[in-house]
């Protein structure tokens, strides 16, 4: 089965037939970087990285991801922060801060930053070639200046309105010029504007300015990935105008675009939209101070296929908890008991039918439009079955092999989780107390043993009791 993306250019699922499927190229748009990474950013960035890691299995895929850190946010920003400093440096200085910010969280989230397949052009870098591609359009016709600003023509645009489904001409009714304005048409967007009283600013032929926010990503893309490549990515609240406006400015430059588009759903916070006024604004670092550990996130993330809204609540990141502490326990079971047993031969190649039934499970299900879910089930169902046959070595090596390779996709580092969290030999006050217990169970004495096992779970520590004895481990 050949893999089915939902094209939302098309609206359909269509087959995936990348240009050279040696080399598949994506673009996904990036952080404005002006604020703290929060769990909604952490969404956009964990998706487009699966739908990575799954498509470079057996292909390469060439990643770019832009960083925007020339934007009316960040100037907005760099006057509070650096109130009475020289702005052009306060702009570079939250820009720098806040991309920083935003690659710890990729790195406590497990998702690759230093990663060469990863690239990750800032806008600033590329003001020289944002100026020669408007000039491009200006001498195509389909881009005019005006007072210092560059406009691109919407009239000039070929099928405007295709990607979002809609018509011109109810756009234009329900669209307006500004007083500061000088389009033509009130649906034409800025390529470049001109820079207000202390504003940082670049030399241009149409006077000092800047780029529009459109034009970078249309620059981007064709210099690192050229006039055609395979998907392009981002959130649904970008398709109009952002993803809109740049299909006009490529295709009037005369590049064919991104040929599958690829939109995830928004993220709300029990059931409202998350904003610092409703006090629900969530980052990376708040839920990892809260919760110690980023694949919950990732859990409650695979949980929802990545078209769809997805609510965040405390219960479902609990649910997300006791789901993870299924794998980490299959883990302690296999990694701490079982395999120490296991010869070179146990470990030899083989398939055995329900394990490869449970792969191609999974497969057909990141197949069919990366439906983690669906594939996330089959990562249970091969711990459930794995539980079944914990007596067979040779079937738990195969299993723990194909369980490491799938939750791998998913960036689950279970060979980790099982090291940070079980640790049945390392605790002397630990194993001191188990042997406590187990002497108060000899001698009927029930009320200590529960004492004991309460005491210990007090301080984070779950006892399993099994025929080959007790093991313990930490609580998630």
């Amino acid at each position: 089965m050949s893999i089915l993306i939902y094209n939302s250019l098309t609206r359909k699922k269509e087959p995936f037939c990348p240009l050279n499927p040696q080399e598949i190229k994506m673009y996904v748009c990036g952080p404005t970087v002006y604020d703290l990474p929060h769990i909604g950013h952490a969404r956009s960035a964990y998706i487009f990285d699966v739908i990575r890691r799954y498509l470079a299995r057996g292909d390469k895929v060439k990643f770019v991801r832009n960083v925007t850190d020339v934007d009316d946010k960040i100037i907005d920003k760099a006057r509070v922060e650096f109130k009475g400093e020289d702005l052009n440096t306060s702009v570079k200085k939250v820009a720098d801060k806040y991309l920083d910010l935003y690659h710890k969280a990729l790195q406590d989230l497990g998702i690759g930053v230093k990663d060469r397949a990863i690239l990750e052009p800032k806008a600033s870098e590329y003001i020289p070639k944002m100026i020669d591609f408007i000039k491009g359009l200006i001498d195509k016709g389909v881009a005019y200046p005006a007072g210092g600003d560059v406009y691109f023509d919407i009239t000039k645009a070929k099928n405007y309105g295709k990607l979002s489904n809609q018509s011109l001409d109810k756009m234009e009714a329900g669209s307006r010029v500004g007083p500061a304005e000088n389009k033509k048409n009130p649906l034409d967007f800025a390529l470049w504007k001109s820079t207000k009283e202390n504003e940082p600013y670049w030399e241009s032929p149409w006077g000092k300015g800047r780029p529009g926010w459109h034009i970078e990503c249309s620059v981007m893309s064709s210099d690192i990935l050229g006039d055609e490549f395979d998907i392009h990515g981002g959130g649904i609240d970008l398709i109009f105008p952002h993803h809109e406006n740049e299909i006009a400015q490529s295709e009037g430059a005369g590049c064919k675009f991104a040929r599958y588009w690829i939109h995830h759903g928004l993220l709300t916070i029990n059931g409202q939209k998350m904003a610092k006024s409703l006090g629900n604004f969530i980052t990376v670092d708040d839920f990892i101070e809260k919760y110690k550990n980023a694949d919950l996130l990732k859990l409650f993330f695979l949980s929802t296929h990545y078209s769809h809204p997805v609510d965040y609540t405390d219960e479902k990141i609990g649910e997300a908890r006791k789901a993870l502490e299924r794998m980490v326990i299959l883990a302690d079971k296999l990694g701490g008991i079982c395999l120490s047993g296991i010869t070179e031969g146990d470990r030899g190649p083989r398939v055995n039918p329900e394990l490869a039934t449970i792969r191609e499970g999974f497969v057909c299900a990141m197949d069919d439009d990366f439906n983690t879910p669906q594939a996330l089930a089959q990562v249970f169902e091969l711990v459930s079955a794995t539980n079944r046959n914990i007596g067979d070595a040779a079937y738990i090596a195969e299993a723990w092999v194909l369980l490491c390779e799938l939750t791998g996709l998913f960036g689950l580092d279970l060979v980790g989780l099982q090291g940070s969290w079980h640790t049945s030999q390392g605790d002397s006050n630990v194993n001191e107390m188990i042997k406590q217990r187990l002497a108060a169970k000899k001698r009927k004495d029930f009320a200590e043993a529960d004492r004991l096992r309460k005491e210990l779970e007090a301080q984070g520590i779950i006892l399993e009791d099994t025929k080959d004895g007790t093991t313990w481990r930490k609580k998630l």
